[in-house]
């Protein structure tokens, strides 16, 4: 039995194009957050500037865990791409884990892939606060899906 050739990853190109794409998100407006790639081995989503809004978890200046849940989700969510960004993508499940509160003025998410199929991706991803400690952890299952973006609907690559 022949061994499969090994896939051929998106280049930095893509990858820029379709974080370039995704930040044009309402969502991602929204929450003030941004997508991006470095070096093509992990997804990184940063909240340059934490808002009141985000703010409430434990009832005070910390933010709020929904918030925290949210861009855990975006950042798993967002890791089949570093494989192939045409494929649809939908989070099946997250694991979460809230270590300490996250306070200050910035915070980011950092996800990688821990292992692929064809159809499903586990990955972990965790939240890192302005002064480089790390808040929260989380392991997810992605579900890529056969069917491309149509062009136009999606950052991905067409």
């Amino acid at each position: 039995m022949a061994d499969k050739p090994a896939p051929t990853l998106p280049t930095a190109e893509q990858l820029a194009r379709y974080a370039q794409e995704f930040n044009k998100s309402k969502t991602l407006a929204h929450f003030g957050v941004q997508v991006s790639f470095p070096e093509g081995k992990r997804v990184e989503v940063t909240m340059p500037q934490i808002l009141p809004e985000h703010r409430g978890g434990l009832g005070t200046d910390a933010v709020n865990g929904g918030v925290l849940a949210a861009i855990f989700d975006l950042a798993i969510g967002c890791t089949p791409a570093l494989l192939d960004p045409t494929r649809r993508t939908a989070t099946m499940q997250l694991s979460m884990s809230f270590e300490r509160p996250v306070r200050g003025e910035t915070f980011k998410a950092i996800g990688e892939i821990d292992s692929a199929g064809d159809a499903v991706l586990f990955a972990s991803a965790r939240i890192i606060d302005g002064h480089g400690k790390e808040c929260a952890r989380c392991q997810g299952v992605v579900r890529r899906s056969s069917q491309a973006w149509r062009s136009g609907d999606s950052p991905a690559i067409n």
